[in-house]
């Protein structure tokens, strides 16, 4: 069925781009609903709010966890073999979950559902980060993934919690029919098409190997920011009073602007390239959620959740297209998964401890900004190192997000 064949016919076909935007949506789906998801565990299963953090962390962390395997192992086995085995996983685990209900049981399962979805996601953004415009690929799947955001905000608060999981479990199965079109093996060599004529890259070149790595962290420490936020942002506005229907059809619309933000990152990327506009856009996410420290009412939970979520699609498309443009042979592109779920596991384990600690939600809020100031000063010391390296031009990071 997925026997190895010539893998690299297919490598920058659209028949490639598809299949790896799907897979990467479907690893990426349980982080597209946490909000709502949260909710369910928490009204549903009757866990408490420092349970929903942790099980959030669990299954979180088993993406980041997933795709560090799926780093260490994508370059030298067969990726065909390793996406069957994670996605029949992905499907059992969250099957399994239907059954076994209790809080200790989810907490391991969800690490193991969210481990094989690392895997997934870890294979297809590798995919996406080998082909010739990188960049223009992950603007695709973020694109996508506004949409896919959307649809688990309306659809999921109207299912019960074995059709959530069923949901999951069954989303994964279409991804067999596409593994022809996954690539076996990395491409030898990043190429581009340029009249006709296939020529290589010169992405990476002369990259200080602390760059990569330097952008990488920064992602975790924003997915922090990002994890907390998205993991209690519904289960605050509950806890503030604000009506709950009114909450779910700003969570709904939110999630379709974000595809405005996708639109208009990548038009502000092409002008004024990478490195400013990220810079920019982690204070303002620093912001969007420090607003909310003194409280939460409608308008601030409003504007904050718009401005958020168009400004987290800011940082992926920057974020992303960063790494990149830095990445010589995919190999950081398969961490990023791993480096946002990082952030995912200690972003709610860290907004759990201060719950159980009194720090409310305010002392949630306050960390959320603290996390996107943080990555911004390493994302800063990277491109000012990467600067330094080229003399001036700082090439990687301001490259275009296209």
């Amino acid at each position: 069925m997925i026997a190895d064949s010539s893998s690299h016919s297919v490598f920058d076909r659209g028949q490639s781009l598809a299949a790896a935007l799907y897979l990467a949506i479907v690893g990426y789906s349980v982080l597209a609903g946490i909000p709502v998801i949260s909710t369910a565990w928490s009204e549903l299963l009757g866990f408490s709010d420092i349970q929903v953090g942790r099980v959030a962390g669990a299954d979180l962390g088993g993406l980041s966890a997933g795709a560090v395997l799926a780093a260490l192992l994508v370059a030298t086995v067969d990726r065909r073999w390793l996406l069957f085995f994670a996605i029949i996983a992905a499907v059992l685990t969250n099957l399994a979950c239907l059954y076994w209900q209790s809080y200790s049981a989810t907490l391991g399962l969800r690490f193991l559902a969210g481990m094989a979805s690392g895997v997934i996601t870890g294979i297809a953004v590798a995919t996406l980060g080998g082909r010739a415009h990188a960049a223009r690929a992950f603007n695709y799947l973020l694109f996508s993934f506004a949409f896919v955001q959307a649809g688990e905000m309306y659809l999921l608060p109207k299912l019960t919690m074995e059709q959530i999981y069923s949901l999951f479990a069954f989303s994964y199965l279409p991804g067999l029919l596409f593994l022809f079109w996954i690539p076996a093996r990395p491409a030898p060599v990043l190429s581009a098409v340029v009249k006709g004529q296939s020529v290589p890259t010169t992405r990476g070149e002369n990259v200080p190997r602390l760059v990569p790595w330097l952008c990488l962290l920064a992602m975790a420490l924003t997915y922090v920011n990002i994890g907390a936020y998205w993991t209690y942002i519904e289960l605050a506005s509950a806890d503030a009073g604000l009506d709950g229907d009114w909450v779910s059809g700003v969570l709904v619309w939110v999630s379709f602007f974000s595809v405005l933000g996708c639109l208009f990152a990548t038009l502000l990327s092409d002008r004024f390239g990478l490195a400013r506009p990220l810079l920019a856009t982690l204070l303002l996410h620093a912001a969007t959620a420090g607003m909310l420290i003194a409280g939460i009412d409608e308008p601030r939970f409003f504007i904050s959740l718009y401005a958020f979520n168009f400004l987290w699609i800011f940082v992926d498309v920057y974020q992303m297209g960063s790494v990149a443009n830095v990445d010589g042979n995919g190999r950081f592109a398969s961490l990023m998964p791993a480096a946002q779920g990082l952030g995912q596991i200690v972003g709610p384990n860290l907004a759990a401890s201060l719950l159980a600690w009194g720090a409310g939600y305010s002392g949630i809020f306050m960390m959320c900004a603290l996390a996107s100031l943080a990555a911004f000063a390493v994302y800063a010391l990277a491109y000012l190192r990467l600067k330094q390296q080229a003399g001036g031009g700082a090439h990687g990071l301001e490259g275009a997000g296209a």
